[in-house]
């Protein structure tokens, strides 16, 4: 899961989506620095991530991957679960995808004192480029994916991401589809435990 998706999971709550969004540059035990809520927000995103990397389904779409991607497959995959989130946004929210994208960029923008340098850094060009909105779109996703080449550590490919997503297109649909309400599902368990355990 991406970006949109780990915001969406957050549901209405301020704390949950900050910490859900900066949790990939919060490291180790540096979550215990920030306020009770949005450690919760940073142990829900740890939790999404472990049960969608262990997932057998998030497997099977990695596994049509990993010729074409190696490594960076899990990182795709997540790409593409957020453009079919993003595609499917009517069936699972009655807020608009543009009213919602922008309310977290609101709300992430209220806290940036709070967020670490590497989301200091590509903060201000996920808003100007609408990454959220975009992800429904082909051209939003050739965005994401030539960024993400550029920056990666190694030949990652993935500015060929958006041809190998038309080139099994409704698999990836499919994959998206049969797994996203289990994730759901898993979530709102989560948020009814102690997310420290």
């Amino acid at each position: 899961m991406n970006f949109l998706a780990h915001a969406f999971l957050s549901g209405d709550n301020k704390d949950l989506i900050i910490g859900n969004f900066i949790a990939d540059a919060v490291k180790g035990k540096d979550f215990k620095n920030y306020r009770d809520g949005v450690i919760r927000g940073i142990l829900l995103h740890r939790k999404i991530d472990t049960f969608t990397d262990h997932h057998k389904v998030v497997a099977l779409t990695k596994s049509r991957l990993r010729d074409d991607f190696g490594k960076y497959a899990s990182v795709v995959s997540d790409i593409y679960y957020d453009h079919f989130l993003a595609l499917h946004w009517k069936e699972y929210s009655q807020e608009s995808l543009e009213n919602f994208t922008q309310n977290i960029y609101h709300i992430i923008q209220s806290e940036l004192e709070l967020l670490p340098e590497e989301v200091k850094h590509f903060f201000p060009y996920m808003v100007k480029q609408n990454w959220l909105y975009n992800y429904q779109f082909f051209h939003g996703l050739e965005r994401v994916f030539n960024g993400m080449s550029r920056r990666a550590r190694f030949d990652s490919h993935m500015e060929n991401g958006v041809l190998a997503l038309k080139e099994q297109y409704a698999d990836f649909e499919k994959d998206f589809l049969e797994f996203f309400p289990q994730l759901q599902e898993y979530v709102r368990d989560c948020l009814n435990q102690d997310l420290q355990n």
